[in-house]
Formats: structure tokens, C-alpha cells, sequence
């Protein structure tokens, strides 16, 4: 379960709706998007609860497991989906797609129904989405109120958030699949219990998390609007996380942490340019920044992500076994082709 993050409050203005990237000469488009955290907040806000409804749908029938492995989101080649969702003797499941922009509801009846992703309140869009669950005769139960936020307005009362700017959802979507693509590389590199690459609604966030395989103390909790309990089972076991939300830094930023964190921790020298330990999220950031605009963002990006498990699994003791030799997973993949 990631952290609560939180998002800058810096007012936002209106996109200009190229945010999804510059077209090449060659039709093709640049890799990683630039998009200013402060140029979509009132689309990211709406977004944010969007998620929260369709995340809720899926933790309302997936069963339990730990670590609430079952509710969260994964980047999809267009969008955000929640991947099979059992129902009765069936299953269905839910796709945000930003590439033609609409929530689409899909039935192993066959039938599908689908919500327009456009301009539009919070109440709207529960509502249409929940109305799309009852044409296929599919009951969601949910409690319609969003977690980790405050204030935690009800979805069908919440008449505020309304905008939705395509471009910039679009680019965002962009940064997850850059974001997920690396961090998939960094999970095949361990032998432990790690989480899947997943998109937590909460904190509207991307993570992996690795675990050394001993229990934690327990997590105090404090989330806004998410009990304790739901925090204490996310944090049950040591672990050391990792992953990209739309904040801590102008585009966004790049995030590693350990639960509990060891002592000399955050005294790490990570050694690439542009990452630090801030003390007011109790993490290491990278900004997304300083990532795109590096001369090879993967290899940047990956050896932020291994510096700062290595900080951690040091400062924690972890057993050095439990990483495999990234060239040998090179060598297996040629071999494989």
C-alpha cells in the first residue's frame, strides 16, 4: 500500500492540450511527455476521484490479498484497467481508456457499455458509470466516498471537480507507461516477495514494492479518511517501495522509501544528479524532470531505483541473496530470442 503522498497546491491553468507530446518529423512520439504538475490539477483532481470509483467497483468483488494487492490499477495500452473482475459464475472488468477517451465496462456475457470520459462532475460520472453496472446486471456495492483525501466529499455530491482536459490525461498516461516499463525491468531483479507494478487510486500513485520477508511493527495509520487497520495490513511485513505519482516536483516525481526505515537510511549517497531524501515525505525523490531530460532516462531512472533498495536493504540488513545479477537477466533474454 503506497503512501499518501499528496499533490503541490500551486493554482492550476487551463491545458493547452498538447501535453500528450510534439510530433516528430517522423510521425512518432517523443518517449517521455513533459507535463507541469501545475498545468492540470483541476483535470488531475477529477481524475483522481474518477479512479477512486472504478478502483472501489473492483476492491468491491476481488477477494482480499495482503497488502491490498487486489485493488489497485495497472497501466494498460490505453489507459488504467483493473483486469478480471470475478462475478457469480463470470467476471467483467473496468478500462479507463485515454486514447478514446471513455470508461469501458466489458461482460464475460459479451456485452459492454461504456461511459464518455469528457468534461463532467464527479456526481456524474458515478453515476453514469453505476448505471453502466446495472445495464449489464452487475451490482457494485461500494462505499462512495474517496479514501486518502481531504475533504472526502461523496462521489454523488461532489459537484466541484468538472474538468477533464484530454491532452494532459493523455500525457500523464504517457508518463505511467514510461514509468511502469522501468520499473517491471527493477522488479525482475528480485528473488523475494515483490508486488506487481501496480497503480494505487488512493494516492493516485504507480508502485513496486520489495520485501525483505520479516514483519514490521505495526504501522500507526494517520492516512485522512482510511482506518488504521486498512494501513496496518499495507504495512505489515518490512519493505522497501517504490514508484511515480503526479507530484514532488515540477512534472512529477520518482519516489523510494523503507518501512520501518532503518537508521542511517536517509543519510544515503544515492549518487544520480537531481536525487534527494526530503524530510517532509520521509523519502527519496527524483523529479520526473530530471529524468526526461537525462541522456539515457532508463538507465537514470533504473539506477535511482537500485541505489536507493540498496540504501535500504544496507541501513536494514537484508539478505544480499535476494538480488538477482541484472546481466545475467540480459543474457537470458538474448539467449531467449
Amino acid at each position: 500500500m503506497s503512501e499518501q503522498h499528496g499533490t503541490p497546491s500551486t493554482p492550476s491553468t487551463p491545458s493547452t492540450g498538447t501535453a500528450g507530446g510534439m510530433m516528430t518529423a517522423d510521425g512518432e512520439r517523443d518517449a517521455w511527455p513533459r507535463l507541469r504538475v501545475a498545468d492540470w490539477q483541476d483535470t488531475q483532481a477529477t481524475l483522481h476521484m474518477w479512479l477512486q470509483v472504478v478502483g472501489k467497483i473492483r476492491m468491491a468483488h476481488a477477494p482480499l490479498v495482503n497488502h491490498w494487492w487486489q485493488v489497485p490499477l495497472y497501466v494498460t495500452p490505453r489507459g488504467l484497467g483493473t483486469s478480471a473482475i470475478p462475478y457469480r459464475a463470470g467476471m467483467f472488468d473496468l478500462e479507463v481508456d485515454v486514447v478514446a477517451h471513455r470508461l469501458l465496462v466489458r461482460s464475460s456475457s459479451g456485452e459492454d457499455r461504456s461511459v464518455p470520459l469528457e468534461p463532467q462532475s464527479v456526481a456524474r460520472f458515478h453515476e453514469r458509470t453505476m448505471a453502466a453496472l446495472s445495464d449489464l446486471g452487475i451490482e457494485a456495492p461500494i462505499r462512495p466516498v474517496p479514501t486518502e483525501v481531504d475533504p472526502a466529499v461523496p462521489f454523488a455530491e461532489d459537484h466541484h471537480h468538472t474538468s477533464y482536459d484530454p491532452g494532459a490525461v493523455t500525457a500523464f498516461w504517457r508518463q505511467l507507461v514510461q514509468a511502469e516499463r522501468v520499473l517491471t525491468r527493477f522488479r525482475a531483479e528480485f528473488l523475494g516477495k515483490v508486488s506487481p507494478v501496480h497503480f494505487f487510486w488512493g494516492a493516485m500513485d504507480l508502485a513496486c514494492t520489495r520485501f525483505s520477508g520479516r514483519p514490521a511493527p505495526l504501522h500507526p495509520g494517520g492516512a485522512p479518511n482510511c482506518a488504521d487497520w486498512v494501513m496496518q495490513e499495507g504495512y505489515s511485513h518490512e519493505l522497501s517501495s517504490c514508484g511515480f505519482w503526479p507530484g514532488g516536483g515540477e512534472e512529477g516525481a520518482f519516489y523510494s522509501y523503507a518501512y520501518p526505515e532503518p537508521e542511517g537510511y536517509r543519510d544515503a549517497v544515492i549518487g544520480v544528479e537531481g536525487a534527494f531524501y526530503s524530510d517532509g515525505f520521509r523519502q527519496f525523490l527524483l523529479p520526473y524532470e530530471a529524468v526526461r531530460t537525462a541522456a539515457d532516462p532508463d538507465a537514470t531512472l533504473l539506477e535511482f531505483l537500485r541505489a536507493t533498495y540498496r540504501a535500504a536493504a544496507t541501513t536494514g540488513s537484508w539478505d544480499p541473496d535476494l538480488l538477482i545479477d541484472p546481466h545475467r537477466l540480459d543474457r537470458h533474454t538474448r539467449s531467449a530470442r
